[in-house]
Parts: C-alpha cells; sequence; structure tokens
C-alpha cells in the first residue's frame, strides 16, 4: 500500500525507504537512512528532520503531534513497534523493541532505552543514559559504553531491502 505524500516528503540520495511505509506530513529523511515496510512517520502539525544513518525498522511509529520541528540526529536505531514522540533525539541513540519515548523526553547522545521501557521523564537525559526493565521497575543508569556504529547493518540492508520491496525514488 502506497501512502506517501510524495509532495511533502524529501528523501535524500542514498536513503532506502520501502514504499510500504507510512509517511504523512512535512518529513525530510536524511542520505542513508533505512525505513523498513509498515513503519509509521507522521508529522501532524510540525515537521519531521531525520538525519544521517538511522534505522527505522518495521512497526515503528514516529509521531510529531506538537507546532515545533522533531529533530532526529544521526546513527540512531529505532527497533521494531517502538513509538517514539520526543522532539529532540541526538545522535547514537537505540530505542528497542516496543519502548515508549514521550514527547517531554529529549534523548541526547548515545541513550539506550530497554525493551518495553516506557519513558516520560521531562527532561533532556543525560549522555549514555540507559533505561531497562519495564512496567512500574524502570531502572535508569548511565553506562560508560556507546552504542556500536550501526554502518555494516546499513549496507547490508541496502542491498537486500531492495530486492524484496520497492523502494522511493529520492526527492530533494
Amino acid at each position: 500500500m502506497d501512502s506517501l505524500t510524495l509532495s511533502t516528503a524529501k528523501i535524500a540520495n542514498g536513503a532506502i525507504v520501502c514504499c510500504e511505509c507510512e509517511l504523512q506530513g512535512d518529513i525530510t529523511i536524511g542520505s542513508r537512512t533505512v525505513i523498513h515496510p509498515r513503519a509509521k512517520i507522521i508529522a501532524l502539525l510540525g515537521p519531521i528532520i531525520i538525519g544521517e544513518n538511522n534505522i527505522i525498522e518495521e512497526q515503528v511509529q514516529i509521531i510529531n503531534n506538537g507546532e515545533d520541528a522533531m529533530v532526529i540526529g544521526n546513527n540512531n536505531v529505532f527497533e521494531v513497534d517502538c513509538r517514539v514522540e520526543s522532539k529532540k533525539i541526538g545522535d547514537n541513540n537505540i530505542v528497542e523493541s516496543k519502548a515508549f519515548v514521550g514527547r517531554q523526553t529529549s534523548l541526547s547522545n548515545g541513550c539506550v532505552i530497554g525493551a518495553k521501557c516506557e519513558v516520560l521523564v521531562h527532561e533532556t537525559l543525560q549522555e549514555g543514559s540507559l533505561f531497562y526493565g519495564s512496567g512500574p521497575d524502570v531502572k535508569r543508569r548511565v553506562q560508560s559504553d556507546k552504542p556500536s556504529a550501526q554502518g555494516a547493518q546499513i549496507e547490508f540492508l541496502s542491498k537486500v531491502l531492495p530486492n524484496y520491496h520497492r523502494i522511493r525514488k529520492p526527492l530533494v
């Protein structure tokens, strides 16, 4: 199902955006960003600006329901079925499967939101913040290691996805 509004989505050269994803509103997608089928990126009021080298997996929901721009940096991974409404996401972050990041939470750099974690704090998370656990038992700490780079995975997906899915042409 094609649900991309061509007039408002800007796709950079080198980005892999499957036609089966849902893109609505004013969206900019950086180069070497991979968007899997069935991902939803919805800019209801304000625009969504996605940087370079990001991976957005199946059933991810990235939603901007505010008037300000939602800015997503570079080298981030959004794993299957997570939901992100944060206004600002820095670089090298991982939002794991079924996690939720609320609108008032901003991710700095190198943060990991663990599987099934719901993060609704009204702050910008410290670099290297790690949230883990689920339900009322969500805990946080600062990790000393940065999340690993996803260059090899992006390279692999850039070669494999076009063999099995229709890919959007770059529109800058």
